[in-house]
């Protein structure tokens, strides 16, 4: 499988949101709400962008608590916490002044329910650095508990299901055997999850280089992947008992 990254339509338009956030003046909140189904890509999206940009990226956890959440943040701006809560707060508040960066809460829906989110909202208003807040796919209606935060949120942005072109792309970007139109239209019908894509890439190559085949279409693809066996060695048996 080819190690590349697919930019798809809910990749393009995250970067383009992300570039116009960068230009925003500094009187305006830069809170952006990012959500959607799993297997859409979304996770690996945001680490392939916190990876290109100057940014902190932390990933929330379950039972999370502001001062857990805070020693994250402390720790990726390369600081010790402290063990009052209100003196990692402000180091991390003159960190993110003296070099303002985007900060980054992925599987933000853990701080939600202990209402450790609101600390959050404290420190884009002190600092005013851009906030991506990174949930699953109910997350802003979870917020509307927040009218404060929700207030200051730029903007929403969600991650649609893939489309077949999508799809296609995918297929056709990943896959170390080329595939022809007709053999993507058909694998585009079969899943239109990332991982799952990713799954069926790995069998299907799997599959054509046991049955030695240098492309991939509609009729070998519909073989392989209904036989589960080499094609040649299925070809010979049915020739003996003909």
């Amino acid at each position: 499988m080819n190690k590349v990254f697919v930019r798809t339509k809910n990749v393009k338009k995250f970067v383009a949101l992300m570039e116009e956030v960068k230009q925003l003046p500094a009187n305006i909140p830069k809170i952006v709400l990012v959500f959607g189904e799993y297997g859409l890509g979304k996770s690996e999206t945001i680490k392939l962008w916190t990876f290109k940009n100057d940014c902190i990226y932390v990933r929330a956890n379950q039972g999370m608590s502001s001062r857990w959440l805070l020693s994250e943040i402390v720790e990726e701006l390369g600081e010790e916490p402290f063990w009052h809560i209100q003196d990692t707060f402000n180091l991390v508040e003159q960190k993110l002044k003296q070099n303002p960066k985007p900060l980054i809460i992925d599987e933000v829906d853990y701080l939600v329910n202990n209402n450790v989110i609101e600390i959050l909202r404290d420190l884009c208003d002190r600092t005013g650095c851009p906030m991506i807040l990174v949930g699953m796919i109910n997350i802003d209606k979870k917020l509307s508990r927040y009218p404060h935060l929700k207030d200051r949120i730029y903007k929403t942005f969600k991650f649609e299901p893939y489309d077949k072109q999508d799809i296609m792309q995918i297929l056709s970007e990943l896959s170390e055997i080329p595939i022809t139109n007709d053999g993507l239209e058909y694998l585009a019908t079969r899943h239109n999850q990332l991982r799952q894509i990713v799954k069926l890439i790995n069998k299907i190559e799997k599959l054509a280089k046991t049955n030695e085949l240098k492309e991939l279409n509609e009729k070998n693809l519909r073989s392989i992947l209904s036989e589960g066996q080499n094609i040649t060695a299925l070809q010979t048996s049915k020739q003996i008992f003909a």
